[in-house]
């Protein structure tokens, strides 16, 4: 499952809801024909809800959706902080350029040297530009993203390998078909 987004607050007494998006382009989410909706993101498959939607529109400069069947504000009010996920295969094709984060997770990191830097674990969203999180090893897990201000020595210590900043000048290529990205980041940084 994919999370796009979550639900924020009902808006109006119609059934609306205020989406909070975490990727690009929200209003594609239209074309999908069915969302499915969890309390919790990393839920199990069996426990998201199918749900299609009926509008998807920006109002007052934020996302708002309407889905079929959820028809008042208790409705609404019942899928408050729901996350929305959508299955891989549902998901408009990318753009040039542009890549699905959970596309990118087990590509092998190569810098210009051809030496290998690790395996992408994850990716993080800083607000200056997001982060890819490389790992020595293929035996990783899913990173969470907790600032190293607020881990305790033993904590930081289990930090992954590497922080890449994922720009144009760092990253250099991603071959998805050859599970590889290649980038320009010296071995001993």
């Amino acid at each position: 499952m994919i999370v796009l987004g979550r639900f924020t607050a009902p808006f109006g007494v119609r059934g609306w809801l205020r989406v909070h998006s975490f990727g690009d382009d929200p209003l594609s989410w239209g074309g999908i024909p069915q969302w499915w909706l969890s309390k919790k993101s990393d839920a199990l498959e069996r426990e998201w809800v199918v749900y299609s939607p009926e509008e998807i529109k920006v109002h007052s400069g934020g996302l708002i959706a309407k889905l079929l069947g959820v028809n008042d504000r208790s409705a609404a009010e019942a899928l408050e902080g729901s996350y929305i996920g959508v299955m891989h295969g549902m998901l408009p094709p990318a753009k040039a350029n542009e890549y699905y984060w959970d596309d990118l997770i087990g590509l092998r990191v190569l810098n210009l040297q051809g030496k290998v830097l690790g395996f992408v674990t994850s990716l993080l969203e800083t607000g200056a530009h997001d982060v890819m999180v490389v790992a020595r090893d293929q035996s990783f897990g899913k990173t969470q993203s907790v600032p190293v201000a607020f881990m305790k020595d033993a904590e930081a210590a289990a930090l992954p390998d590497r922080l890449l900043p994922f720009v144009a000048h760092v990253i250099q290529s991603v071959d998805l078909p050859g599970k590889t990205v290649h980038v320009d980041w010296d071995a001993d940084w």
